[in-house]
């Protein structure tokens, strides 16, 4: 574990839930910002999000990373926010290298995240069915670097505020669980799916969501320290991504930072900067299924509802001048893979022989080049992050997170705010929580994106716990909530009585 010690600020109440921090430049806090555009300069290139690999040759909008440098008298925090899919964690590491170079903050104090826009070009091999592609791969470390290097260049003395507040309507949860009577059959043969993503409007076959949504938007604000001039804004929400289709897209998380920009923005020799991150909707989305399919909705105008609430509540973040802190923590987890059995190894076998070179074209084929990927690959190093900013936790996970773990995590902090980065410092895949693994489907399906052990969650959620009670000097809170309901609990008992999806979580068939 390192840990890295400064000051900053604390405390106001907004709303439900609002906390502010702030430390005027005397106090020795300054923050830089800077945007790079990291469209790829060539096309076609390959793109990412998909199942099967795909080549796209238009733009659709600019793909940005957008940068934030914290700094006082003792040490710096970058944070970056891309434009991507997902980045594992050897190129976000080689932008840090790179980084660290132009400005001498060490790798361990630097956090990289995706977006997680699913019309992104691909540096990620064996993402489901895409490759990398090696010209945007090549590309984007400098790029990432460059960020980084200009936001730290632009720091000046600053002052932090921040708040959350619930937006229940923009992100729900989108795997539900199948009727009893109508199981549905894994890609691998077996009637194992009893929970899916995307089960279309109001369908019969489904009665109801598999676990709780997460709906906390969170922002952290950060302004000159005389408050005259605004520099950044990071906002953190759950929910997976919109959608746009035809060519690369920073899909509504770049709508949504347009949209702030606007509204809160100054013109200047340092232009402001908002980024949108990934929260935890590994199971999440905006779509709502158990209400009638809003046939005008479009990604522009979820865009323009959720950052107008994140202006109404930007607007009333004060800042306050007391002392506070700014740290940062990071640890990492060696953790192992749901392996393939012999019987699911021979089953793959059978595609591989048969596709030889050539890119897979079907679900079986995915899978069966997966199977061979994490034989070849039994386990994952991850990295694990904590930053405190006052008494603001934010963590980083290089996962795609459950909405129930994020609000694990919130309800067990030590802190009195915490928002959770999904998708940062590498791309290490779903982690269900252990009894999600019993309700099967495509989260469970073992795959480079979905392959860590059962007990991985678990594992993860208490080594962030450990970094913030490290951090905050204070014990983490004792869980007082299920946030299961009774038609879920139901559904989860039956599947571990029954012992459904065992190969898949790693069990001898």
């Amino acid at each position: 574990m390192r840990i890295s010690m400064p000051p900053v600020t604390a405390s106001l109440i907004l709303l439900a839930t609002l906390f502010v921090m702030t430390t005027p430049g005397e106090c020795g806090l300054s923050a830089g910002a800077a945007t790079v555009d990291v469209t790829p300069p060539t096309l076609p290139a390959i793109q990412n999000g998909l199942f099967l690999e795909q080549n796209q040759d238009k733009v659709l909008d600019r793909l940005k990373a957008r940068c934030f440098v914290l700094q006082n008298d003792r040490a710096a925090i970058a944070i970056v926010v891309v434009d991507s899919c997902m980045i594992p964690r050897d190129v976000c590491e080689r932008a840090k290298v790179l980084a660290s170079k132009q400005t001498g903050i060490p790798i361990h104090r630097m956090l990289i995240a995706s977006t997680h826009t699913h019309s992104a070009p691909s540096v990620m091999n064996y993402c489901l069915g895409t490759r990398s592609d090696p010209s945007y791969e090549r590309f984007l470390p400098p790029k990432l670097a460059e960020g980084i290097a200009q936001a730290y260049a632009n720091l000046e003395p600053a002052r932090v505020g921040y708040t959350s507040i619930d937006a229940p309507e923009h992100t729900h949860c989108r795997r539900w669980l199948r009727d009893p009577e109508q199981y549905g059959v894994d890609p691998f043969g077996d009637k194992t799916v009893r929970a899916i993503m995307h089960p279309g409007y109001q369908n019969p076959a489904f009665i109801g969501p598999a676990g709780p949504a997460d709906t906390g938007l969170s922002l952290l604000s950060i302004q000159s320290a005389d408050g005259k001039r605004p520099i950044g804004l990071l906002a953190n929400y759950s929910m997976h991504y919109f959608g746009a289709r035809g060519g690369f897209s920073s899909d509504y998380y770049g709508r949504f930072c347009n949209e702030l920009e606007q509204k809160i923005g100054t013109k200047g020799e340092k232009p402001f900067v908002a980024a949108m991150s990934q929260g935890t909707s590994g199971d999440l989305q905006w779509m709502n299924y158990g209400a009638p399919r809003r046939t005008d909705y479009s990604i522009d105008q979820y865009a323009r509802e959720l950052a107008d609430i994140a202006w109404k509540a930007y607007q009333q973040i004060e800042y306050d001048s007391s002392e506070s802190q700014l740290k940062m923590a990071e640890s990492s987890l060696l953790i192992k893979r749901r392996l393939p059995n012999k019987e699911r190894l021979a089953w793959a076998d059978k595609y591989n022989q048969a596709r030889g070179e050539r890119r897979p074209k079907s679900k079986e084929e995915v899978y069966a080049e997966q199977a061979q990927w994490i034989h070849e690959h039994p386990q994952e190093q991850i990295v694990l992050q904590v930053i405190r900013i006052g008494d603001l936790g934010i963590t980083a996970i290089p996962n795609e997170v459950y909405g129930i773990t994020g609000l694990k995590l919130k309800a067990q902090s030590p802190f009195k705010q915490t928002f959770n980065m999904g998708l940062a410092n590498g791309a290490a895949g779903y982690i269900p929580p252990p009894e999600q693994h019993y309700l099967g489907g495509y989260t469970t399906w073992p795959a480079r994106t979905a392959g860590l052990e059962v007990q991985a969650e678990p594992q993860i959620v208490d080594k962030l716990l450990q970094l913030m009670e490290t951090l905050s000097g204070e014990k983490r809170k004792p869980l007082t909530t299920d946030f299961y309901n009774d038609q879920q609990r139901t559904a989860i008992k039956k599947a571990r009585a029954e012992d459904n999806n065992r190969v898949n979580r790693g069990g001898d068939s």
